[in-house]
């Protein structure tokens, strides 16, 4: 994640605070998209374009299953499928802005996450939202 400021010059740390909860500043390819799970934004109209997806499906590793496997045994923190998930989260989210901005979208609000087996050891995890355009109240 990385600050940086809206064309309308709204700084985005600011903002960040303003809205709270699950709120992103993400910095892709150059383009800034406003990412959270609240249903508006602060000082902005939105003009709502369609809900929009991010997906990835990972399998588990037999070596990590086996220290899993021991950990469980004696109990804490399953590291390695934590970093799993977090790294299919990021994925997830990046898939999801990537469709957003096929569509031109400054943000996506009212964000989401679900996740589902989808075959013995397999997991997806879907990322979705609303893209929305903004436009700055006066």
């Amino acid at each position: 994640m990385s600050a940086g400021r809206l064309n309308e010059g709204v700084d985005i740390l600011n903002l960040d605070l303003k809205i709270g909860l699950l709120d992103y500043y993400w910095n892709i390819g150059g383009v800034g998209m406003i990412v959270t799970n609240t249903e508006f934004i602060p000082g902005y109209e939105i003009e709502i374009l369609e809900v929009v997806f991010g997906n990835t499906v990972r399998a588990k590793h037999i070596g990590k299953d086996i220290i899993a496997g021991l950990k469980n045994i004696v109990g804490g923190e399953l590291k390695a499928y934590t970093d799993m998930l977090a790294d299919a989260r990021k994925e997830a989210i990046s898939r999801m802005i990537e469709e957003a901005e096929k569509l031109g979208a400054d943000a996506v609000v009212n964000v989401r996450f679900t996740t589902s087996q989808t075959m013995a050891g397999a997991a997806e995890l879907l990322a979705y939202g609303t893209a929305v355009k903004l436009k700055k109240v006066r």
